[in-house]
């Protein structure tokens, strides 16, 4: 046999149930990781300012000065509401300091018709669509005029009006159940996308897997979004995995990613204004990867700095903030001042101790509706619950203070 046909022999492409392959007579294992890094893509420097050769999408000073006030309208209300919690006024908060980029910039990059599927620290796409602080308010306090009557832990906001599917606790649920429903917006040839959200320890959940693939496969359009921020609750990145951060799996999965920034407004927006596109024109899912640093604690049932130094916190809150990285920016725009900057912060304060107020002092939803929306008719086992919690409450008021007389 002459070199030539023995060549054409060993490297024809043959076709195989998943694909063509060519032959090579050497054995070769893929590197389990390259050398490299997949590099992060980045607009704005530290001091606010564009990097010389930024490709970005370009930001009215209207669009710019709303993205802004909503950084910093989020900012406040974790704040206020954090210290509600420790003063025992409501039982639980979670606060988005640190990722306040990826909240505001990722929902001004999206259209009000694309639906959300969040994890939990995403109330920032709420805040950008329009949902007041009073019904923030509401939620966190569970009273009658909460959506959800009541029935979810506080933070676990939903809106149907805004395409803002309801937070659950669970971690990564929500990502197949987005690939379904982006299937379901490309059968109805709707021009809209899924977006869904995760933090790098979701990412460890098999469903994480299950929901890129069965979105390669079924060429979904949703963008998924992993906010990697360094710790998975107490958990640091590198006891979660060995890769090379979650960009990389998205190949493996054959789907299109990219690593960006998660601090940088400019970079978050252009990235996910694009991934949109892609999204909806290719019919494809997009991964991002937005790097960034959960500056608060996991939760109010957290204490991050018994895991964690503080100078590490302090470093990430004052130098790599990226609230104060923006407002350089649109400051060096001329499109914010000092005046501005005062008359938002006062505005804002003064809506959240209010929404409180009100929301402190509006009666809790009737006891009846602990038991609805479930079945048409009420079934002998929730008929039973009901009146062992009516007596129950009849026997001790002190309790149930908002429930007596029944």
């Amino acid at each position: 046999m002459n070199t030539k046909l023995k060549y054409i022999l060993l490297f024809q492409a043959l076709d195989f149930p998943g694909g063509k392959v060519t032959y090579i007579p050497e054995m070769r294992f893929l590197s389990e990781s390259s050398g490299k890094r997949i590099p992060c893509y980045r607009v704005l420097n530290e001091n606010g300012e564009i990097i010389t050769g930024s490709d970005y999408e370009q930001l009215s000073e209207e669009v710019s000065v709303k993205i802004y006030s909503n950084m910093v309208s989020l900012q406040m209300m974790d704040t206020v509401f954090y210290e509600a919690q420790r003063q025992g006024r409501i039982s639980f908060y979670l606060t988005s300091a640190g990722e306040e980029a990826i909240n505001i910039a990722s929902a001004a990059a999206l259209s009000a018709d694309d639906i959300i599927l969040p994890q939990y620290r995403e109330p920032g796409i709420l805040l950008w669509r329009g949902f007041t602080i009073q019904e923030f308010a509401n939620q966190c306090f569970g009273n009658k005029d909460d959506y959800g009557k009541g029935r979810q832990m506080p933070i676990h906001y939903g809106s149907k009006k805004h395409n803002f599917v309801t937070i659950s606790s669970p971690i990564a649920t929500q990502l197949p159940q987005a690939v379904g429903i982006a299937y379901s917006l490309k059968m109805d040839k709707k021009d809209a996308c899924v977006v869904t959200y995760t933090g790098d320890g979701g990412t460890s959940e098999g469903d994480f897997h299950a929901a890129l693939n069965f979105s390669a496969v079924t060429e979904a359009p949703v963008v998924f979004i992993c906010r990697n921020n360094g710790w998975a609750i107490s958990t640091h990145i590198s006891e979660q995995f060995r890769s090379d951060g979650i960009v990389v799996r998205g190949r493996a999965y054959g789907i299109r990613s990219i690593r960006v920034d998660g601090n940088d407004v400019l970079a978050v927006y252009s990235a996910i204004h694009a991934a949109r596109e892609m999204a909806i024109s290719e019919q494809r899912p997009v991964l991002v990867e937005a790097l960034s640093y959960r500056v608060g604690h996991h939760s109010t049932s957290d204490d991050s700095t018994k895991y964690r130094p503080v100078d590490e916190i302090v470093y990430w809150k004052m130098e790599r903030n990226p609230v104060n990285r923006f407002r350089k920016w649109v400051e060096r725009n001329g499109w914010w001042s000092e005046e501005k900057e005062s008359e938002l912060r006062n505005s804002v304060k003064k809506q959240l101790l209010q929404a409180i107020q009100v929301a402190e002092q509006t009666e809790k939803p009737p006891l009846e509706d602990l038991f609805s929306d479930v079945y048409d008719i009420r079934p002998p086992n929730l008929r039973e619950q009901e009146k062992q919690l009516r007596e129950t409450i009849y026997r001790h008021p002190q309790d149930y203070p908002s429930h007596v007389p029944l």
